[in-house]
């Protein structure tokens, strides 16, 4: 685990984490192990997936904005039809983003309230594209990249979904790139040749690191208190 950032000294319970990587890069495993490890996760793609599913909230306007043509036969969202317009088309992406994010927002913070009334030490936000959301950026109090070369996020998504290398290299290409989500991170797992046990290793330390610094801000907000400060 690598430590970029200073450490967690003014963050009160819950800590809100972003958690991001790009395809391939092991994101969700890690997701995995933080609520094994007693995170509450919160997965936005997941929440995305279920407001285009069948009987989704966001399929009657997706349907009026693009066309019958742009929902399969089971009735959810045709996700290769869209995905090959919105490569091409931007304000299609917009169009997209402009249905579903606000429901995905209106999730995310049910969820959120849920975890904070359960008393969990860390909420996980799970977004694949935190680095390029504005909105993503501002909800969260630190941030954890999980990182690996391009060349095994292609191989990892070829070998799991059956995808073209191409098609693979389009998707990386349309997400913000290694640098910019390394610059934006407080700390970063490199997944790179690790086996899980290790993976899980890495994943333990930094939530022992985040609770330690919690405990301590909050042994040194009852010393003040104590003081009448």
């Amino acid at each position: 685990m690598s430590v970029i950032a200073a450490p967690v000294a003014s963050l009160s319970r819950p800590l809100l984490l972003g958690l991001t990587g790009g395809i391939g890069s092991g994101k969700s495993t890690v997701a995995q192990l933080l609520a094994a490890h007693g995170a509450a996760v919160i997965d936005a793609d997941a929440i995305a997936r279920s407001v285009t599913a069948p009987g989704g909230a966001a399929m009657p306007a997706i349907t009026q904005s693009f066309g019958p043509e742009f929902v399969n036969t089971q009735g959810a969202l045709d996700r290769d039809r869209m995905r090959e317009l919105v490569f091409s088309d931007p304000g299609a992406k917009q169009r997209l983003e402009a249905i579903v994010h606000p429901l995905v927002g209106a999730e995310t913070a049910r969820q959120t309230r849920e975890a904070q009334e359960r008393g969990v030490p860390i909420i996980v936000f799970d977004v694949p594209l935190l680095v390029e959301s504005a909105h993503w950026r501002q909800r969260v109090e630190r941030v954890l990249v999980v990182d690996c070369p391009e060349s095994t996020q292609v191989q990892r998504v070829v070998t799991r979904s059956g995808l073209e290398p191409a098609a693979v290299e389009r998707i990386i290409a349309a997400q913000a790139s290694r640098a910019q989500r390394l610059q934006a991170a407080d700390w970063v797992i490199y997944n790179e040749g690790l086996s899980l046990q290790a993976l899980e290793q890495e994943v333990a330390t930094l939530v022992k690191h985040i609770l330690s610094q919690q405990s301590s801000v909050e042994n040194e907000s009852s010393d003040l208190s104590a003081t009448g400060v």
